[in-house]
């Protein structure tokens, strides 16, 4: 566990300032930083790139309006940075060349060879294509449920199916329902074997509903009112 120390200078006189909030890479420092402060004359002073004290350049995540009392100060936090720092290895060696499996889904196995450091950076962009994959699809069932809602009420549905069919969302919703069905039948019992066979409870335990259209979901179902004729 590494502790960074970060410097923030604020200055103001009371006047409508902007603060700003970074954050540093969330695989290797996962550092928050706040900045506040203004330009002197009650504008945004329009910072937009902040350098973490880990040495990269850190993301600019949010902007919201601040005012601050009259000051003018440097003030010095200690961060404590989550990063674990692991001693590297003395067997590890970034330019080794390694023979490894290519999987490309059930087709017959092929084979590479690259060097360690290669293999590490696809390593890392594959994650980083992960994380952009998983936003776009949560953007992506936020635009569903928007058309979804519109849908019905819309003047322009022609739009909203161009939409729905570019980003492959299915325009579909899910209505809850409730119905009654009434059954008659028979049950063969054995007048030796099952004598003392309670039929009601028979009905009970092995009656129920299935459907045959896979769009039915069947989510409860209860047995009542057997009776026996």
């Amino acid at each position: 566990m590494s502790v960074g120390s970060c410097i923030i200078l604020i200055m103001t006189n009371e006047l409508v300032s902007s603060k700003y909030t970074f954050v540093c890479d969330p695989d290797e420092c996962d550092c928050l930083i706040e900045l506040t402060s203004s330009d002197g004359f009650g504008f945004p002073s329009g910072v937009t790139e902040l350098t973490c004290p880990c040495g990269r350049r850190t993301t600019l995540v949010s902007v919201v309006h601040a005012t601050i009392a009259p000051i003018t100060q440097t003030k010095e936090e200690k961060m404590e940075d989550t990063t674990t720092t692991t001693p590297i290895p003395e067997s590890y060696n970034s330019n080794l060349l390694v023979t490894y499996k290519v999987i490309r889904g059930y087709s017959d196995a092929e084979y590479a060879t690259d060097k360690v450091t290669s293999i590490e950076w696809d390593l890392h962009n594959g994650r980083q294509s992960q994380k952009q994959v998983n936003l776009y699809l949560s953007k992506i069932d936020t635009v569903k449920d928007i058309i979804t809602e519109a849908y019905a009420d819309s003047d322009d549905q022609e739009t909203l199916r161009s939409i729905a069919e570019a980003l492959g969302i299915a325009l579909t919703r899910d209505v809850e329902w409730s119905a009654t069905i009434e059954v008659s039948g028979t049950i063969q019992l054995d007048l030796l074997a099952d004598s003392d066979t309670d039929v009601e409870q028979e009905i009970y335990d092995n009656l129920y509903v299935d459907s045959q259209n896979g769009n039915i979901e069947i989510v409860d179902q209860e047995v009542t009112n057997v009776r026996e004729n």
